[in-house]
């Protein structure tokens, strides 16, 4: 008896220790970062513009030194994500993820500005990614963009998602210009509230062929592309 009772008591010290070194193994694993707080949104103004440039064509580009970039989103599968309910094995992402900051876009075909009218993408569920750097001039014309307001206009047919220097302003609940306005409704996204000369901004547009659900026999284009300034 006194044995069973001495192999019993070492098990449960095993059973004891071993609890304890999983539990300090797991509150020593570093939660999941939270992901970065997006900027807020901002809403553009309702004024007539003091000058409108129209980024689709050539001479509209070149205000801006923009030398414009695309290529097609694909829906990948992978893993789950943590926590997901019992019977989900599987989760679906994009790719690339071209407007997140520091993306290489080095290797993408380059466009001209009017072939953003082309229509591109199978059709049915379709994703185009178009990407720019834009650059304030000091002036455009005879405009002094300096002080200036500067919103950016993207009118993608037939659903668009604006990053701007490798952020989607955003916030749940409150209007997102930067965000899908609605079925063939534009982006009208602030760059900033007061322009200088100089200043550089790197748009990333992502277009959708829609709505979804529909699977629709046409393809993604945009529609309209400028940059408007306000006093």
């Amino acid at each position: 008896m006194r044995k069973q009772d001495l192999i019993r008591l070492v098990g449960c010290a095993v059973v004891a220790a071993l609890s304890i070194l999983i539990a300090t193994g797991q509150a020593q694993t570093p939660p999941p970062a939270a992901a970065p707080t997006p900027p807020a949104p901002q809403m553009p103004p309702s004024l007539v513009p003091a000058k409108v440039v129209d980024l689709m064509t050539a001479e509209g580009s070149a205000v801006f030194g923009a030398q414009w970039k695309t290529m097609e989103a694909k829906i990948v599968e992978g893993p789950p994500i943590a926590n997901a309910m019992p019977g989900y094995k599987t989760a679906y992402d994009i790719q690339p993820h071209a407007g997140e900051p520091g993306f290489d876009d080095s290797s993408w075909p380059i466009i001209g500005a009017k072939g953003l009218a082309d229509r591109r993408g199978g059709g049915k569920v379709s994703f185009i990614w178009y990407r720019a750097n834009l650059t304030i001039p000091a002036k455009i014309g005879d405009f002094d963009t300096s002080g200036a307001t500067a919103v950016l206009t993207a009118y993608v047919d037939d659903y668009a998602e604006v990053w701007v220097n490798g952020q989607m302003p955003r916030r749940a609940g409150y209007p997102s210009p930067a965000a899908i306005q609605g079925f063939n409704m534009p982006n009208h996204v602030v760059l900033a509230d007061a322009v200088k000369p100089g200043d550089k901004f790197q748009i990333a547009i992502f277009g959708v062929n829609g709505p979804i659900s529909v699977a629709p026999m046409n393809f993604v284009f945009f529609r309209q592309a400028k940059v408007e300034f306000f006093r």
